[in-house]
């Protein structure tokens, strides 16, 4: 008998992005789309079972095992770095973490950087690898404000567009990497539920392949 795959879903705008993309690969489950309070949401002649969780918690879901796969942005990997397999790099939600901070700023190389952030692990990582010192402020929300008041040099943050930066005469400088959105298995569902996870994974590849195409 087929196995039920359980699927953590991102809330949101990628959260419906992602969903399209199963749905085209032939894992639909109409109830997803009807107006109600339902959290879970399955289909069982596709063999899939939806619940929508928070961005930032779909890695725990599936670490933990609520989830057998999910879908994350990279940055949520790279700051939190759960224990799972990173399947397939679904090509939506595409931005950037950057290095950003007035348009006049100037790095003096002889002082400690201030750097304003949420994404703690990921700026003493990429500061690290530079041998720059630092000293992280670390906030929540806003982090546009921080140069601006002078609370920080620079902050480190996800950039999609640039317009918030470019309205408040802020810019970024430095890019430290990419992000998108990338499907993500349970170790212990990939091993159990290989078969159905594996083709689940190949026909959402090639379905994001031919949105690219």
């Amino acid at each position: 008998m087929k196995a039920m795959i359980n699927v953590a879903l991102p809330k949101g705008r990628l959260g419906e992005d992602v969903y399209d993309i199963f749905e085209k690969a032939g894992f639909e489950c109409p109830s997803i789309k009807e107006t109600n309070r339902k959290l879970i949401f399955e289909n069982k002649e596709t063999g899939v079972r939806y619940f929508c969780v928070k961005p930032s918690d779909v890695a725990i879901y599936v670490e933990r095992g609520a989830a057998d796969i999910g879908v994350a942005g990279k940055d949520i990997l790279l700051e939190y770095t759960p224990d799972v397999y990173e399947l397939l790099d679904l090509g939506i939600g595409k931005c950037r973490m950057c290095v950003a901070g007035k348009k006049d700023f100037r790095d003096d190389m002889e002082k400690t950087l201030t750097v304003a952030t949420k994404f703690v692990n990921i700026t003493k990582n990429y500061y690290a690898s530079q041998s720059r010192e630092i000293d992280i402020i670390k906030l929540n929300g806003s982090i546009e404000l921080a140069p601006i008041l002078n609370l920080s040099d620079v902050i480190v943050d996800i950039v999609e567009t640039g317009t918030t930066l470019k309205e408040n005469n802020l810019m970024p400088f430095e890019t430290i990497v990419p992000i998108s959105a990338r499907l993500i298995s349970n170790k212990a569902s990939y091993k159990f539920k290989n078969k159905e996870i594996t083709e689940l994974v190949k026909q959402v590849a090639l379905c994001c392949n031919k949105e690219n195409e």
